[in-house]
């Protein structure tokens, strides 16, 4: 994939897919199954949960299991059929870590019936937004309350939060271009908005195109107002790298 802010995974729809994602080796093989309509693999899908994805991934919720494919319903209201083969890689993603300081748990391989109708899944590949299939090389599990959680992201995307990168910045107002829905967004700042990169604090002078950004905020007489802008990522023109821990709440 092709966006990875992994200090964010909790925090965002994309990113809380990526997590599981991640976690699974990068090795595995193309599957065979015949007929996929595979294309180039450039087409940007929607995915599911608005990911987008840059064209390598679609999430849904399953609503159709056979023993070469999975349909798949995204949120927008599209179907996809997912193929899988011997090749490969199923596996379910464990449930969210409740203490502070547990040990990270791995993702648990499965077999492909041990995904049903009404599971949550993301499955990696190459992806015909055509024909609306992916050749799945990886396919992931999501945990129900993770799965939960992202539907709430998505419902509140472009309301209370924003995500994307920066192509514009015009004194006070910053556009964004978000592989969240693959469309251009827009906020403000004010006196109160608050901007850091990671723990250090930054000002909108160091906000430039190209810069990745997650936004916390609201719509106030049809603006998004941000109140925190959290950078993502070294500087956009080289420099030190900040310190990687968490980002602030």
């Amino acid at each position: 994939m092709q966006l990875r802010f992994a200090g964010l995974m909790s925090l965002s729809l994309l990113l809380a897919v990526s997590a599981a994602a991640q976690d699974a080796p990068a090795t595995p093989q193309t599957p065979s199954a015949p007929g996929q309509g595979m294309g180039t693999g450039q087409g940007r899908g929607r995915g599911g949960w608005g990911m987008g994805m840059g064209g390598r991934g679609v999430a849904g919720t399953v609503s159709e299991v056979t023993a070469d494919h999975y349909t798949v319903k995204t949120v927008e209201g599209d179907t996809y059929t997912v193929h899988y083969s011997a090749n490969t890689r199923v596996v379910k993603q464990p449930a969210q870590r409740t203490t502070p300081g547990a040990m990270r748990v791995p993702p648990q391989q499965i077999k492909p019936e041990d995904i049903r109708v009404g599971d949550a899944i993301m499955a990696m590949g190459e992806i015909d937004p055509t024909a609306k299939s992916v050749g799945a090389m990886t396919v992931v599990k999501i945990d129900p309350e993770r799965a939960r959680e992202m539907r709430e992201m998505q419902a509140n995307f472009g309301k209370t939060w924003l995500m994307g990168r920066v192509t514009a910045v015009n004194e006070t107002k910053v556009t964004l271009q978000s592989p969240v829905d693959n469309a251009e967004h827009a906020f403000v700042a004010d006196e109160n908005t608050i901007f850091r990169r990671r723990r250090e604090p930054v000002t909108l002078a160091d906000i430039q195109p190209g810069t990745n950004l997650r936004v916390e905020g609201a719509i106030k007489e049809g603006v998004f107002v941000a109140t925190a802008v959290n950078v993502m990522g070294p500087p956009v023109n080289g420099g030190p790298v900040p310190h990687e821990g968490p980002p602030p709440q």
